[in-house]
C-alpha cells in the first residue's frame, strides 16, 4: 500500500493538533496561509535530514559504468604539451589519462580539437606516429548522488572488489611512485568525480552502490524509487512511513512555534527508530557462526581408503 500524499499528511496532522481555522486545507503546495507554508517548509527540511542519516533501502541505487579506452597515434615533441597529427580524437576529453611513448606517468588530457591533443604534462622525447592509449579514469556521479555505500565498489569484469577509498597520501604515492600498478583497481572520490587507478588500457565494467538524495516520489510512479528531494505537488508521497511523517509534522510544528515539544520529540524519535529498524529487514546473527557445508570438505573425507 502506497504512503499518504503530503496533502493527506498535513490535513490529518493539523486536525489532530486541533488547528481549527486551516486544519483541513484543500491544498498544501501554493497555499498562501503562512502556517501551511511553514509546515511544508519544515517537512521538506526534516525529510531531507532524515534521508541523510540512514541508508534507506528505497533510496539505495546501483550505478554501473564502463571504463573505456582508445588507442590512437600522434607526434610528440619534447617539452611540448601538444600531441599533433593525431589519427583520431574521437571521445577524448579531460576525464582520460594518456599512456605511451615518452608521456610521463599521471598525464591527463586537457583538450582535444582538430588533430591535436593537449596534455597537462609534456612528453620527454620527440617522436612520430607514437601509439598512445587513452583510458577513462574519471567518472561523473549520478545527478541524485549523495554518498557511497561502503564496500560496494566492484570490478565486474575481473570479479574483484575495488580497493579504496585511498587517502591523499596513498593516491599520490600511486600516481608518482615507481610501483604504482597492480591487478587491483584503486579508487577515490575527488573533485566531484569517482576516480580509478591505474589507467586500465582495457574496457571493463565497474559498479558501486550509492545513497540517493531523493526521498520524494510522485503518486502512482512506475517504480518505487524516489525522484525528488522535496514535496512540490499535493499528490507527492515519500519513502518514509506515515506514522513517522505525522509525528515529524507535529514535532516540528510545536518546535517552530516555541511550544513545549519534549514529548513530541520523543514520539518522533521512536517512529524514526522504528522506520529504520523495519526498513529492509535484518540478518539472523548466530552466537557460534561457522561456514556452511555447501561443498565437499574435510567433513566428507573418510579416515582411510578415500572412497576407493
Amino acid at each position: 500500500m502506497a504512503n499518504s500524499t503530503i496533502l493527506s499528511l498535513v490535513q490529518t496532522s493539523l486536525q489532530a493538533m486541533g488547528v481549527a481555522t486551516y486544519g483541513n486545507p484543500s491544498t498544501v503546495i501554493a497555499n498562501t496561509n503562512q502556517d501551511v507554508v511553514q509546515t511544508l517548509a519544515l517537512v521538506n527540511l526534516a525529510g531531507d535530514e532524515a534521508a541523510r542519516e540512514f541508508d534507506w533501502e528505497s533510496a539505495t541505487k546501483q550505478h554501473n559504468f564502463t571504463a573505456t579506452y582508445f588507442t590512437y597515434t600522434g607526434n610528440t615533441t619534447a617539452d611540448s604539451t601538444s600531441v599533433t597529427s593525431m589519427s583520431s580524437i574521437v571521445s577524448l576529453d579531460a576525464t582520460f589519462m594518456a599512456v605511451g611513448g615518452s608521456i610521463p606517468q599521471d598525464t591527463f588530457v586537457v583538450s582535444a580539437t582538430g588533430t591535436t591533443v593537449v596534455l597537462n604534462r609534456a612528453p620527454t622525447a620527440t617522436a612520430s606516429t607514437v601509439s598512445i592509449t587513452f583510458s577513462k579514469v574519471l567518472f561523473a556521479v549520478a545527478s541524485d548522488f549523495d554518498r557511497l555505500v561502503d564496500r560496494t565498489n566492484w570490478d565486474k569484469s575481473k570479479h574483484w572488489e575495488m580497493l579504496g577509498p585511498r587517502t591523499p597520501q596513498e593516491r599520490e604515492w600511486l600516481r608518482s611512485g615507481y610501483i604504482s600498478t597492480g591487478p587491483r583497481i584503486r579508487w577515490w572520490k575527488m573533485g566531484g568525480y569517482f576516480s580509478i587507478w591505474p589507467p586500465l588500457g582495457a574496457t571493463e565494467e565497474l559498479s558501486y552502490e550509492f545513497q540517493s538524495k531523493y526521498w520524494v516520489l510522485v503518486t502512482a510512479a512506475s517504480t518505487p524509487a524516489p525522484t525528488k528531494q522535496s514535496f512540490t505537488v499535493d499528490t507527492d508521497t515519500c519513502i518514509f512511513p506515515d506514522a513517522m511523517m505525522r509525528a515529524l509534522i507535529r514535532y516540528k510544528y510545536f518546535e517552530a512555534k516555541g511550544f513545549d515539544s519534549t514529548s513530541l520529540a520523543i514520539k518522533y524519535q521512536e517512529q524514526l527508530d522504528l522506520a529504520k529498524a523495519h526498513d529492509a529487514g535484518g540478518r539472523t546473527l548466530s552466537m557460534a557462526p561457522r561456514p556452511g557445508d555447501v561443498l565437499i570438505g574435510w567433513g566428507q573425507l573418510p579416515d582411510s581408503g578415500f572412497g576407493s
